[in-house]
Parts: C-alpha cells; structure tokens; sequence
C-alpha cells in the first residue's frame, strides 16, 4: 500500500502566516519532525488526533501546544489536505 501525500491548502498556509513567525516555525518543525512521517502512513493514527464530530466534510484536528492543525483524509487519492491551523481559544468558532 502507498504512502499518502500531504497538501498544505492555500488557507492552511496563510493561517500559519497569521499566527506570527516564531509560532508559524515552531509548527512546521513539529509538523515536519513528528507528524508528516505518521500522517503519510496512517493519517487517523496520529497521537493528538481526533475525528471532529458533526463537521461536513469529515475533519480531524492535531493538537500541537496550544495550536490546532484540522485536515482532511481522501482515502480515494491517498491524500492529506492541512486545511487551517489557529490557536484553539479560536479554532472551534
């Protein structure tokens, strides 16, 4: 079975952009060292992961500190889209 591939979507990006350099670097390390080996083989097994319930479509969230990085699985393509990040005393408005 194939690997899937990770997509940093326009808006993920430019979330990351807004929360400032030091936390925008700090995220991308955790994400590059810690949590891109684990979602390209199994994007549901990630510690910190949770399905969010009642969210159309199907979206699951990563806690890093005090950040929260939601994606999207399609398990069709075998791909991963990074969809937002924010602080979590903003991520679920």
């Amino acid at each position: 079975m194939s690997e899937y591939r990770i997509f940093e979507t326009t808006g993920f990006q430019r979330d990351l952009t807004g929360l400032g350099p030091a936390a925008a670097k700090r995220i991308h390390d955790a994400l590059a060292k810690r949590v891109y080996p684990i979602l390209r083989a199994a994007p549901r097994a990630v510690a910190s992961a949770a399905r969010l319930k009642d969210w159309d479509p199907p979206t699951w969230r990563i806690r890093i500190g005090s950040w929260r990085i939601f994606y999207e699985i399609d398990d069709e393509k075998r791909v991963v889209f990074l969809t937002a990040a924010d602080h979590r005393k903003d991520a679920y408005r």
